[in-house]
C-alpha cells in the first residue's frame, strides 16, 4: 500500500501521510523521489485538511473570545450590581438611622406636651383653687359687690 493512505476500515485522519509526502517530495528522482498522481492528491487533500483544521481553529478562537467577552460583561455587571446592593445598604441604613432619630425626636415631642399639659393643668387647678378660696371670702363677706 502507498504511503500516506489508510487500510481500508481505516477512517483517514487529516494530517495523514503528511510527512511522508513530504519526504517523498524531497528525494531525487533517483531516490525514487518523483511524484505520483497519488501522492500529489493526498498531498493537496492533506494541505486542505490543514486549512480546514486552520479555519476551525482560528472560528474556536474567536468564539472563545467571544464567550471571554460575554463572562466579562457579566463580571462587570455582577460588580456593579454588588456595588449598587452596597450603596441601597448603606442608604437603607441611613434611613434607619434617620428613622430613629425622628422616633425620638417624637418620644421627646410628646414628653414635652405631656409635660406642658401637666403644667397647664397644674395652672388651671391653682386658678380654680382661687376663685373656690375667693367665693367663700364673698360668701363669708356676705356677698358685698363695689
Amino acid at each position: 500500500m502507498p504511503k500516506g493512505h489508510n487500510p481500508p476500515g481505516h477512517p483517514k485522519k487529516p494530517g495523514d501521510g503528511v510527512r511522508e509526502n513530504a519526504d517523498v517530495s524531497r528525494r531525487t528522482p533517483e531516490q525514487g523521489g518523483g511524484l505520483t498522481h497519488e501522492a500529489l492528491l493526498s498531498a493537496e487533500s492533506d494541505r486542505n485538511a490543514a486549512e480546514q483544521f486552520r479555519r476551525l481553529a482560528e472560528e474556536a478562537r474567536e468564539v472563545r473570545d467571544q464567550h471571554r467577552e460575554a463572562l466579562e460583561a457579566v463580571r462587570q455587571e455582577q460588580e456593579r450590581l454588588r456595588v449598587a446592593g452596597e450603596e441601597a445598604r448603606i442608604a437603607g441604613e441611613m434611613a434607619r438611622s434617620a428613622a430613629e432619630e425622628a422616633r425620638k425626636a417624637t418620644l421627646d415631642a410628646v414628653h414635652a406636651t405631656a409635660d406642658a399639659l401637666a403644667s397647664t393643668l397644674e395652672g388651671m387647678k391653682v386658678v380654680e383653687d382661687m376663685r373656690r378660696t375667693l367665693r367663700n371670702i364673698r360668701d363669708v363677706t356676705g356677698g358685698e359687690s363695689n
